[in-house]
């Protein structure tokens, strides 16, 4: 068989699963997992949003107030962030800080989770949240499942509840192969936040 044969019975069969793909709802992404990219990888999604003229709110976990390239950049372009800017939990060592931070962006997000003209919302680091019990899993689940029909929704962070996998439409583990930081290297500016 020649290769342009083995490409056209290629082509047919992904012509095919695209004709068979009909539904249209907003779809519940969750990137977990040890590697790095996860955020990047959501904040890459809400540039495709902007990009087509989207509408599109993040509301950040953990994160720290330092500066943040892509929290600049999207805010520019009318992207709302909330951010828990406690930084992370070893730094604080505080739960109830920590908690009383948490709901407050959970409540900017909640709020996003039932504005039908956003079209995308990312619940960056949300993952610890759940797993450190900061925020109830039913009414984060709740939320999620009750917001507008078309919206979608990025959650990152690694462990991500077994509930939550379940629930999602689409779920990607990033794997760590190799990381510059255990080689000694510190986070870079602009590549690393």
């Amino acid at each position: 068989m020649s290769h342009q044969e083995r490409q056209q019975r290629l082509k047919e069969k992904v012509d095919a699963r695209i004709e068979a793909a009909t539904d249209e709802k907003g779809i519940l992404l969750v990137l977990t997992g040890n590697g790095k990219g996860k955020s990047t990888a959501a904040f890459g999604t809400v540039c495709r949003a902007v990009g087509h003229g989207q509408t599109a709110a993040v509301a950040q976990f953990i994160k720290g107030s330092w500066a943040c390239g892509e929290r600049d950049l999207l805010q520019s372009h009318g992207v709302p962030f909330a951010v828990m800017a406690t930084g992370f939990t070893w730094e604080t060592q505080s739960r109830e800080l920590d908690m009383a931070a948490a709901q407050k962006v959970w409540d900017d997000a909640k709020a996003w989770l039932k504005d039908p003209a956003i079209n995308l919302v990312v619940l960056d680091e949300l993952t610890y949240m759940l797993s450190y019990d900061y925020l109830n899993i039913d009414e984060v689940l709740e939320a999620i499942a009750n917001r507008p029909a078309l919206q979608h929704v990025v959650v990152t962070g690694r462990g991500a509840h077994r509930r939550l996998v379940e629930m999602a439409d689409t779920v990607s583990e990033i794997r760590p192969v190799k990381h510059a930081f255990d080689a000694g290297i510190k986070a870079q500016l602009g590549l690393d936040y």
